[in-house]
């Protein structure tokens, strides 16, 4: 999978894409990630990018031209996405993150200063997504986010595509408590059914467990999840329980 990345500070991804998963990822060619400096499309000796809204008002806008001649010197589908990172689009979750995932390119628009000329959202965005209700100073750290998000999606990225699957959010839920070595810490201890070896019973403690997770901290997620018939009977489980303490 490829993204291209529109920015004017390229330097600020240089970390997170050269280490943990997401170096590992480049290094076996599963993605690749193209830094484009959009002062290089410039032209101008002082490479300006922004310039004063017309009307007035405060602050600089990104200036249409060279975000228009970077994106025509991109080799790319017409039915590759053009991202723009802005408060004022969707908000980015996990179903998002799995749509995205589909396509082999993507490209993302960091914005700064008050934004961008409408002209380059009329005619080259095809989606405005935002991590959050918040103003960031750029749209840098919302593409870092959508790029590992979507990354460890790609098959053969995580050491196990199952990792993915069990992820919180993946399947509408939150997920479940995990333990590891030792067995035994400060009087603390593994819970026993995870001890077992029993399979079945192990998945039903942790399926279980995430959906009394989801229900402590995002209520609001069981409404939208898919829940089976054994989901319902073990939620209704958990609500006697809470009832009984």
């Amino acid at each position: 999978m490829k993204f291209n990345v529109l920015t004017l500070f390229p330097e600020m991804f240089e970390s997170i894409l050269g280490t943990s998963m997401l170096a590992k990822a480049k290094e076996q060619e599963l993605l690749s990630v193209d830094l484009i400096d959009i002062r290089d499309y410039t032209q101008n000796k002082h490479r300006q990018v922004d310039d004063y809204p017309y009307g007035g008002g405060a602050g600089m806008l990104l200036k249409p031209e060279p975000i228009f001649r970077a994106v025509d010197d991109l080799d790319y589908s017409k039915q590759t996405p053009i991202i723009f990172l802005t408060p004022q689009g969707e908000t980015f979750n996990q179903a998002k993150a799995k749509e995205l995932a589909n396509y082999e390119e993507l490209t993302l628009l960091c914005g700064h200063y008050e934004g961008v000329d409408q002209r380059v959202r009329e005619e080259l965005i095809t989606d405005e997504i935002s991590i959050g209700d918040y103003v960031l100073t750029g749209g840098e750290l919302p593409a870092m986010v959508l790029i590992d998000a979507v990354a460890r999606l790609i098959p053969g990225v995580l050491g196990s595509q199952e990792s993915a699957v069990e992820d919180s959010f993946y399947q509408g839920l939150l997920d479940y408590p995990h333990y590891t070595r030792p067995r035994d810490y400060k009087g603390l201890e593994v819970p026993q059914v995870l001890l077992s070896g029993d399979h079945g019973r192990i998945e039903q403690w942790r399926r279980k467990k995430a959906l009394e997770n989801t229900l402590h901290k995002r209520p609001d997620l069981l409404k939208q999840a898919d829940l089976s018939e054994q989901d319902q009977k073990l939620l209704a489980e958990i609500k006697q329980e809470l009832e009984e303490e």
